[in-house]
């Protein structure tokens, strides 16, 4: 039998078996839950086995859904470079972003796929596969993805590594309504099954200074996906109503019930020496979201800044000039 956790304003409580978490769940649903089995901890109230009603004795319980996804396991390691380590049993498989591989077990087979790889071994058309590659242009990415398939006749392991220092963050598409919204550069890697599709901005101004674009991606499915972020992830759930101000290139992802939407920083003063730029995000509830607090765009900018530009640098008007960049080891000539 399991045993439950629960979270509320940050304190935990438990362990509960499973009558008592049901019974603690009905009198306070607006918290979070987690189970051995768990990939993060999920609202009470998307929980089905807590804030559904119970089954009678005499009721036989329905068959379960089947899973169009493999169910994988995993293990995430690292702290600032990190790299996820993926389980695979025979015949079970997982699909990866290009050049993203750090190892795995000889029985594993790789294959280059055409397109997000939903639909391999599980009889879908060539037709879904060209669809599967279009959306992939249109959001940027390589016509092909790496597919990784055990084999063999026991387990064996794949390892994906983040591309930049950040965080991965397991997600199964499952317990977020079977869909989610990211940063067109954010997927990993997933369980075979799970689609990468296209999420295009309604708003065109939202599309032109929303730090995405027109287009983002949707991961759909009900199988277990990696996401990655840079530097530390937030985490808030939303009320309906609530509205959160993020700066745009800070938001990694969020559930499809979430508005997305732009808003003007404020007067002319703060647009201009404010630093923030002319926008801000604006996420309104009920949903989650997921915030990086180091956006690529925003480490490659400050690399780019202080990098000896030729013909001139940010230490030109010095006494010492070139030869100050020598001696403080900006550069060796």
């Amino acid at each position: 039998m399991h045993q439950w956790y629960l979270s509320y304003d940050g304190k935990q409580v438990g362990p509960f078996d499973q009558a008592a978490a049901a019974t603690q769940a009905r009198q306070n649903p607006n918290g979070y839950c987690w189970r051995q089995g768990f990939a993060e901890w999920i609202p009470i109230a998307s929980c089905a086995e807590l804030s559904g009603t119970a089954m009678t004795a005499a009721a036989a319980p329905p068959p379960p859904a089947r899973r169009a996804s493999d169910q994988i396991d995993y293990t995430i390691h690292g702290e600032d470079m990190q790299f996820v380590e993926v389980e695979l049993d025979p015949g079970e498989s997982v699909v990866a972003e290009a050049g993203t591989m750090m190892f795995k077990d000889a029985s594993v087979q790789m294959e280059t796929v055409f397109g997000d790889g939903s639909h391999s071994g599980q009889g879908g058309t060539f037709f879904d596969k060209l669809v599967g590659a279009g959306k992939r242009i249109i959001t940027g990415e390589s016509l092909f993805t790496t597919m990784f398939s055990n084999g063999g006749a026991s387990k064996a392991r794949a390892a994906f590594a983040a591309p930049y220092p950040g965080t991965i963050i397991p997600l199964s598409l499952s317990n977020y309504g079977g869909r989610i919204i990211c940063q067109k550069d954010a997927f990993l890697c997933a369980a075979r099954g799970v689609s990468i599709g296209v999420f295009f901005q309604r708003k065109v101004l939202t599309a032109l200074f929303g730090g995405e674009g027109f287009i983002m991606q949707k991961l759909e499915g009900d199988g277990q996906v990696f996401v990655h972020a840079g530097g530390t992830i937030v985490e808030r759930e939303l009320k309906a109503g609530e509205v959160l101000h993020v700066d745009t290139g800070c938001v990694v992802a969020l559930t499809q019930t979430v508005n997305f939407d732009i808003r003007q920083v404020g007067g002319v003063k703060s647009m201009l020496f404010g630093g923030e730029g002319v926008f801000f995000a604006e996420l309104t509830g009920p949903g989650h979201v997921w915030l990086q607090s180091l956006p690529f765009s925003r480490l490659a900018g400050r690399m780019f800044a202080s990098a000896y530009q030729k013909g001139g640098g940010k230490d030109e008007g010095s006494v010492l000039g070139g030869l100050g960049g020598i001696l403080s080891g900006d550069r060796t000539f």
